[in-house]
């Protein structure tokens, strides 16, 4: 083989610069390509006690864990020779329009994570098109969720509390606001162990320790927002000074049944999602009595430790009442591949908690931004290597949900 010595122009085409970027978080937020990416930087940027809030889980957290690990045992099964040059991602949720199979999950306490809180996920979900739902326990009030989104969806979520006047005071509010779902969440009746809380001393307002100052040195950014900005309360609800944990057990009603449920009905004029649905059986009892929408869910792991696996649940009770109401899924999301495989075994929508509350953390509205720019092309992604230019094209052909844990005869 002949050498040569190279000439200064051949240098020319292998040197490319980047043109600069001077933003810091615009940097941070290009260089994520995942969720897990933007988990990272957020555990960076934020103190411990609001990190683990958010990323924590009950007890021993293996509800979580499961739950994640589900969608990891996930074979696909391509079709090859379709054209999939174009791919609609939309889909048509509680009678409306989403361009993407997922929407925002109620989160509380969510300007403790990053002051934008609720306001930059309000406003994200309201330009990429997808429904945004406000928890009870949410750092911004109704109206101003409505504000931060006015053209878009949103959804108030409802925690039915011993103060019943008080629960549907909000309800009314809400629908005054013109919100179109009301999401009932029914897996609360107490609190669960949320054991990264009780260690981290994590109240509402965060408490200022030797330890918290210390693990807040690094993150001034963080401070200095908390500090210079609204105090951190309940838009919704009056300020608490105790745990989160002392909260939830004060607040909800463990009493709360189907009749309960039915009165809700009544008095709601719009749509009626109901979340934290963990069984076969209690699904085909919300389908019959004539619920608009039920979320396979275990709250995130959040509640009962070794709970049932949403995703496992899913085909199911997809068999047993698709068709008969709307069947939503969340617990465990963190890729758009977790999504479309949710898709195509019988769920009509997603929600994302923890993958939007990482990009808030990572970088206020850019990083919400960012996370749903993430899975959107995710989705898109895996859509166009399984084949299929929709996502009513997808079925339970296009996926095996592998097993680990297998029940003892």
């Amino acid at each position: 083989m002949d050498r040569r010595v190279p000439r200064p122009r051949d240098f020319g085409p292998l040197l490319k610069f980047k043109k600069p970027v001077l933003s810091p978080r615009k940097r941070r937020l290009a260089a994520a390509l995942t969720i897990e990416d933007l988990r990272a930087i957020a555990k960076r940027r934020t103190p411990k006690p609001a990190f683990d809030y958010t990323d924590g889980a009950a007890e021993e957290e293996l509800s979580l864990a499961r739950a994640r690990q589900a969608f990891q045992d996930v074979t696909f099964h391509p079709r090859i020779l379709r054209d999939v040059s174009k791919v609609d991602t939309s889909r048509v949720v509680l009678g409306a329009p989403s361009a993407l199979p997922f929407g925002i999950a109620p989160t509380g306490f969510t300007r403790m994570m990053q002051t934008e809180g609720e306001y930059a996920g309000a406003s994200a979900a309201g330009a990429a098109g997808i429904p945004f739902a406000l928890s009870t326990m949410g750092t911004a009030s109704i109206e101003d969720v409505r504000a931060a989104n006015p053209a878009g969806r949103n959804w108030f979520q409802l925690y039915m509390w011993k103060d019943r006047d008080r629960s549907m005071a909000l309800v009314e509010r809400a629908a005054a606001a013109g919100f179109e779902a009301l999401v009932v969440t029914v897996d609360v009746p107490v609190a669960g162990a949320r054991l990264r809380d009780a260690r981290n001393g994590m109240t509402i307002p965060p408490t200022l320790t030797p330890r918290t100052v210390l693990n807040a040195i690094p993150r001034p950014a963080w401070w200095i927002n908390f500090l210079t900005t609204e105090p951190l309360a309940f838009a919704s609800l009056d300020r608490w000074s105790g745990t989160v944990a002392e909260l939830l057990d004060t607040m909800f009603d463990p009493t709360v049944d189907y009749e309960d449920l039915a009165w809700i009905k009544e008095q709601w004029p719009g749509k009626l999602v109901v979340k934290g649905v963990q069984s076969v059986e209690d699904a085909s009892r919300l389908a019959e009595m004539g619920v608009d929408a039920i979320v396979l869910s275990n709250h995130g792991g959040r509640q009962l430790d070794r709970a049932p696996i949403p995703f496992h649940l899913l085909p199911e009770v997809a068999r047993e009442v698709k068709g008969s109401t709307e069947i939503h899924l969340d617990t465990g999301i963190m890729s758009g591949a977790d999504i479309v495989s949710a898709i195509a075994l019988g769920a009509d929508f997603t929600l994302i908690g923890r993958a939007y509350l990482y990009g808030l953390m990572a970088g206020g509205r850019p990083g919400v931004d960012r996370a749903i720019e993430i899975l959107s092309t995710q989705i898109e992604r895996t859509m166009r290597l399984l084949g299929v230019s929709s996502l009513d094209q997808l079925e339970p052909g296009h996926v095996t949900q592998l097993q680990r844990l297998l029940p003892r005869s």
